[in-house]
């Protein structure tokens, strides 16, 4: 059974860092794509970043510019450093796993895995 685990949240004050990582275990093969989700009280969850099997990642729009994630393929692990944070990026943070991409044999069947979450706040 494929397990998401995140770990880095907590509180930080505004402006300061943090570096969220998630490690799978249970999966015999290198996830597509591995990427990070918010879900702020009372808001739909969303994107933050993702990063492809090719190295290619997107942005969300509040993640842009201060916000970089990485991967080690290896390994199915997903980093994401967070710098200048602000109080809007409070929220629970999940990792995300999912798959397979078009260019992967058809042999392989969709999966979509999650993480546990883990809370980041940011206040003063």
């Amino acid at each position: 059974q494929v397990q998401l685990v995140e770990a880095g949240g907590g509180l930080v004050r505004p402006g300061g860092s943090l570096r969220l990582s998630c490690a799978a275990s249970g999966s015999s093969f290198t996830f597509y794509n591995m990427g990070w989700y918010r879900q702020a009280p009372g808001d739909q969850r969303e994107l933050v970043a993702d990063i492809r099997v090719d190295s290619r990642s997107d942005y969300g729009h509040s993640a842009k510019g201060r916000f970089t994630i990485s991967r080690d393929r290896s390994k199915n692990t997903v980093s994401l450093q967070m710098n200048d944070l602000k109080s809007e990026d409070t929220g629970v943070y999940y990792c995300n796993a999912w798959g397979p991409g078009e260019s992967e044999p058809a042999t392989i069947l969709p999966y979509n895995y999650w993480g546990q979450g883990t809370q980041v706040t940011v206040s003063s």
